[in-house]
């Protein structure tokens, strides 16, 4: 496997690399898929006990990528949005393209790593492995608005978010998820801190919008929840203006995914 010279004079040895369906960077979906990382034999021991995490940072090297541009539109996410600096953002083009991707290990196989959301190309060497720690987690961090364009792409992403913090599917996921996506058509940024919301419903469904709006109880306080096993209804409230989903009757998690947000939810403006 190539080794990476630095201009001291040391030496990067490549651990592993990646295997999977991809042969191009442009071929890469947005959030990755699931991929295996071989780890080289002589290595095995390093991956002792690895077993216990959930969830690794892999380190890699994205050779194919641009190294000459300092400032780039993220266009796989949306070419709509303005050009901004690549040390501000996650893109590959970079002055050195080492890619640092959050995965979710799915299984260890000897020296082989089965991951999800790895996001290269097959062939990719890989750099580091470290764990994801719970120290790692900003609950509520400032962070640019960067929507993707196109509406299955935000969808995907939301479900994503979601999924890694309620950690089930279920019908408060998926109205949480449909949600989510009428109120940033009509707000702009859920996470906005000017963005407040009150649920009335059941816990999963706060847990849910919670997660993906990463709205605090205090400091500032924009999450408040009411718990109500009979309806479901979530009031969002931006600048004096406000905007309350209603769930409508009916709706379960056979029929949830295949309805349009008029059709899932009662939606009145003020």
């Amino acid at each position: 496997m190539t080794e990476l010279s630095i201009s001291d004079g040391s030496v990067i040895r490549p651990i592993g690399y990646a295997e999977s369906c991809w042969r191009t960077t442009g071929e890469v979906p947005l959030g990755g898929q699931a991929a295996v990382v071989h780890i080289m034999p002589e290595y095995q021991p390093a991956l002792s006990r690895i077993g216990d995490n959930s969830h690794l940072w892999i380190l890699s090297w994205f050779g194919q990528s641009e190294r000459s541009l300092l400032e780039v539109v993220p266009s796989k996410v949306n070419p709509d949005l303005p050009k901004r600096g690549v040390f501000g953002l996650r893109s590959a083009v970079r002055p050195n393209p080492i890619a640092l991707t959050l995965v979710k290990l799915e299984k260890v196989a000897g020296c082989d790593l089965y991951v999800g959301g790895f996001d290269a190309v097959d062939g990719t060497p890989v750099l580091d492995i470290k764990p994801y720690f719970e120290s790692d987690i900003v609950f509520s961090p400032k962070t640019p608005y960067l929507p993707p364009r196109e509406y299955q792409n935000r969808e995907m992403m939301f479900r994503k978010q979601a999924l890694a913090h309620h950690c089930e599917s279920c019908l408060g996921l998926e109205l949480g998820v449909k949600m989510a996506l009428v109120v940033e058509a009509h707000f702009g940024q859920i996470q906005s801190p000017e963005l407040k919301l009150t649920v009335e419903g059941d816990a999963c469904l706060a847990d849910v919008l919670q997660g993906l709006t990463r709205a605090r109880l205090a400091n500032p306080a924009r999450f408040t929840y009411l718990s109500n096993q009979r309806c479901k209804a979530v009031r969002w409230t931006k600048a004096g203006e406000s905007l309350v989903l209603s769930v409508r009757p009916g709706v379960d998690i056979n029929t949830v995914t295949g309805l349009t947000h008029e059709e899932l939810f009662d939606i009145e403006r003020f």
